[in-house]
């Protein structure tokens, strides 16, 4: 079952569309460096098109960072399908998660400045939550369909638990990790004593 398509306004005209990428991939590039502050025009000239161009395609700072996180959520709703096809079911769904925390870790500001823009309750954030979503249960409850994973375990649940390990500052990348780690034994069901 595949997602249903996150907001995109990429132009389907093959020359637009080849700025488009560029201007996305220098903006996600860019912010990732040096902040989601860092000037439209440095992003223009990074993409190698004029300022013109950038603001033809998107007509504020906005309009830039939703274009760069849709991209970043469409690759993580992706990893899930392609795990699921690559991975036994409770191996898809570790493997996901370490990619969700990676992500987080990533894109605080990015996130965060975003929903200072647009609000977290806003059509554009419910779409990306809905898609992750979608992806995150195909996972979970193959996994829990195996044995592999506590049966009262749901999506919420995990998703609170990677939002908890990603979203403090002081959070180091490798803590976040094996933060994870003990997560996903926490996932394993537990073993009943045997009656004598």
């Amino acid at each position: 079952m595949a997602p249903e398509p996150l907001p995109c306004t990429r132009p389907t005209r093959a020359d637009a569309a080849r700025n488009y990428d560029r201007l996305v991939t220098a903006a996600r590039e860019t912010f990732a460096e040096h902040g989601t502050d860092t000037s439209l025009e440095e992003i223009a000239r990074r993409a190698g098109v004029g300022i013109g161009t950038l603001y033809r395609r998107f007509p504020n700072r906005t309009a830039l960072l939703e274009a760069v996180y849709v991209d970043e959520i469409q690759s993580v709703v992706d990893r899930a399908y392609d795990f699921d096809k690559e991975l036994e079911p409770f191996e898809a769904l570790a493997a996901w998660l370490r990619s969700f925390v990676g992500y987080g870790l990533s894109k605080k500001s990015l996130s965060h400045e975003l929903t200072l823009a647009i609000g977290a309750q806003s059509p554009f954030f419910q779409a990306c939550k809905t898609n992750v979503q979608s992806a995150g249960n195909l996972l979970l409850e193959k996994a829990k369909a195996s044995g592999d994973v506590r049966p009262e375990v749901d999506l919420m649940d995990l998703l609170r638990l990677v939002g908890g390990i990603t979203h403090s500052p002081e959070t180091p990348p490798e803590q976040a990790h094996r933060l994870l780690d003990i997560v996903l034994c926490g996932l394993r069901p537990v073993a009943q004593p045997v009656q004598g």
